[in-house]
This record gives C-alpha cells, structure tokens and sequence, in this order.
C-alpha cells in the first residue's frame, strides 16, 4: 500500500508531494515536523491540517 499526507484546505506543499510505504512513515514525518506545537503555543488561524490518505 502507498500512502500519502493531503492538506485539508487541498492545496500541495513539500509534505503533500510526498509518498510513503507504510502509514508510520507519513505519521513519523508529521510528528518530527509539527508534533513539538503545543496547544499553548499554536496560532489556529494560521495551522495547516493533514490527513494520511491510502492511495
């Protein structure tokens, strides 16, 4: 299976080009990149939304 990160708002960036063998991978990539944003620290209004998607 390949899987694949897809912004919310559906527009590309470096992560959404992206594929991957397994779901870890594409998880392991969110986390390192946005997994250190706590709820304190986050501006809502200007945070960009993922989904892993099988394709």
């Amino acid at each position: 299976m390949i899987y694949k990160i897809i912004r919310i708002d559906g527009k590309e960036d470096d992560i959404t080009s992206q594929t991957f063998s397994n779901y870890a991978d594409a998880y392991d990539l969110l986390d390192k990149t946005y997994g250190d944003i706590c709820c304190s620290d986050a501006d809502y209004e200007d945070i960009i939304y993922y989904d892993i998607v099988e394709v």
